[in-house]
């Protein structure tokens, strides 16, 4: 495990099967259990991945958003982004070329500079009392 600033780089493990994933997870939970966990997987040893795998990825990325985290994954083989495209998950992960790119990503816009009370669509359409103006 790695930090830079407060974003956690995990080392994915070379078998992502189920006696992997259990293994993984130990050490992971503590970190998502965290408030605003930001959690980058590194998948560049990954050299096999099954659902057991997959379905791991998914519930830390759910874990990770429950606490207004997130969770991201660098350095994917070609044939892990095959198995994530096969089981139609790869959308759901942001996946970036390396580690350091993964971290950059998380410090774009610090978590602490976003105003909570704002909602999300506000900076796209303004204030719903002016989308219903317009309607």
């Amino acid at each position: 495990m790695l930090t830079s600033g407060p974003v956690v780089i995990m080392q994915m493990p070379e078998r992502l099967n189920l006696d992997g994933v259990r293994i993984f997870l130990q050490e992971l939970e503590p970190l998502l259990e965290c408030h605003r966990p930001r959690i980058v997987l590194d998948c560049s040893q990954v050299r096999y991945i099954d659902s057991a795998g997959v379905e791991m990825m998914l519930h830390c990325l759910e874990e990770a958003m429950k606490r207004d985290g997130d969770l991201k994954l660098a350095a994917l083989s070609p044939e892990s982004e095959v198995i994530l495209e096969l089981m139609r998950v790869a959308r759901v992960f942001e996946a970036f070329a390396t580690s350091d790119d993964a971290v950059r990503s998380f410090n774009a816009i610090p978590a602490e500079t976003v105003p909570q009370d704002v909602p999300w669509y506000a900076n796209v359409f303004g204030e719903l009392g002016t989308l219903k103006q317009a309607s």
